[in-house]
């Protein structure tokens, strides 16, 4: 036979070309790595892009460049310590309880089961007084206030105070609950001698109740409390700022 002899046919599956989207995505990583890998390894300098390496602005009259106030106030302080050989004086304002913290008394248990409220202890801090107070557990339904004023009582203030927990009952004694409160005393409001006052309310049953210190309700007064600051300590001035 003249048929030549058959031999077997090996066929390659061609591989499917890829979406269009999907060479996009790849070309642009390609070109991401590439300028990447370029600018790995160059520096430019701006002289060399024709561009100045220095910057020098001019005042003309009238535009002198504004400081800051915390800047004055720092060279104001530092020329004084300079200037001067004795220490630089600060004078601070607080307020000081014209009252002995009612927790420390020795009748402070009395007084609660008398009057079915008492102030507890108050603190101070620059926002304002903190405090608890605490009353009888006469009934679950209660509201616990604290009525102030700046300006001996012409006008006042009332704030609500917030359940804090609850002391159980121990030798005989009812169960109590503690309240706390918050009065915001506003800086512009410290003047020397100024005074703070203030009384507890207790109102439940129907019933209204009153600590206000045995009729001289509970006062704060403002002191004036100096610092000094060394003269070597050049900038502790940011300690009390």
């Amino acid at each position: 036979s003249c048929d030549p002899a058959l031999r077997p046919i090996i066929r390659r599956r061609a591989r499917s070309l890829p979406t269009s989207p999907e060479r996009r995505k790849q070309a642009g990583v390609q070109r991401r790595v590439a300028a990447c890998e370029g600018r790995a390894n160059r520096v430019r300098f701006a002289d060399a892009l024709g561009l100045e390496l220095t910057e020098v602005k001019v005042f003309q009259t009238g535009e002198d460049p504004s400081i800051p106030l915390h800047v004055l106030s720092r060279l104001s302080i530092n020329s004084d310590l300079w200037g001067s050989c004795l220490d630089l004086e600060f004078t601070m304002q607080y307020l000081v309880p014209d009252f002995q913290q009612p927790a420390d008394c020795m009748d402070f248990s009395a007084r609660l089961r008398e009057q079915q409220v008492c102030l507890e202890r108050v603190t101070t801090s620059d926002f304002g007084l903190s405090g608890t107070i605490q009353v009888c557990n006469i009934a679950f339904e209660k509201q616990v206030s604290v009525r102030y004023t700046f300006n001996q009582w012409k006008s006042l203030h009332e704030v609500r105070a917030h359940w804090h927990n609850s002391i159980p009952e121990k030798n005989g004694q009812a169960q109590v609950d503690v309240f706390t409160f918050f009065l915001p005393v506003p800086s512009f409001l410290l003047q020397l001698c100024s005074v703070v006052q203030f009384a507890a309310r207790y109102q439940v049953n129907g019933q209204e109740y009153w600590d206000n210190n045995g009729g001289k309700n509970y006062s704060f007064t403002c002191r004036n409390y100096p610092l000094k600051m060394p003269r070597e300590c050049e900038e502790s001035w940011i300690h009390f700022i």
